[in-house]
């Protein structure tokens, strides 16, 4: 940013030497040139001296110097490179709200079904919890579970092709047992009565969807 400001300051001083009855200001050169050791001190004089001179030039003058630092401003070679501030932290959006959600939802490994005793939650093989979170990659439908009930055994693939996920129509086909758990997406069904790894039931397409811790 400082680089910037010097430009800015080089290219205000510039064009300021430019303005009529400015061009004296600077002293006239005897001979050709002067020595190196007066060059080199004269540039170092110029160097601290800068803001001074722009701020006596602005007292005689100001809209001159707004004029130029206008022009400087729209200037194309200028705007090319406009300073920017930038911040060491991002800005935490909406999508990256979202990331930082999923990071936090865990799998079950591996995933349990079973029956209405078995309780709900992440399944390890260490705690055997039966996944409530349930998804079928086949048709894309969230699993249902209903505790205490299993499915007759006149149930086919059109009754919960038709009739998935409305409970009031599912219910002609259930049977109340106690312990029992029945599970259906759109195009599968169990019944399930004891703890079970999903393994063990290869014809079925589910799959855990994640918990939220």
């Amino acid at each position: 940013m400082a680089d910037d400001l010097d430009q800015l300051l080089d290219e205000v001083e510039r064009r300021l030497c430019r303005l009529p009855g400015r061009g004296a200001a600077g002293g006239h050169r005897h001979g050709g040139g002067l020595e190196e050791e007066e060059e080199a001190a004269a540039a170092a004089k110029e160097k601290e001296g800068r803001s001074a001179k722009l701020l006596m030039s602005a007292g005689s003058s100001e809209e001159d110097i707004d004029d130029i630092i206008d022009e400087i401003c729209n200037d194309s070679s200028f705007a090319k490179t406009p300073l920017k501030l930038k911040s060491n932290c991002a800005s935490l959006t909406p999508e990256s709200n979202s990331v930082v959600a999923q990071a936090h939802r865990k799998r079950c490994c591996p995933v349990y079904l079973g029956g209405s005793s078995s309780p709900c939650g992440i399944g390890t093989n260490i705690s055997k919890r039966t996944c409530d979170q349930l998804r079928c990659t086949a048709c894309d439908f969230r699993v249902s579970l209903f505790n205490d009930y299993s499915w007759d055994q006149s149930c086919d693939y059109l009754f919960f092709r038709n009739n998935m996920p409305e409970l009031s129509k599912l219910r002609a086909k259930m049977i109340k047992k106690k312990g029992a758990r029945a599970y259906a997406c759109q195009c599968s069904w169990r019944s399930i009565d004891e703890l079970t790894d999903l393994q063990t039931e290869q014809q079925l397409r589910w799959v855990c969807g994640k918990h939220a811790e």
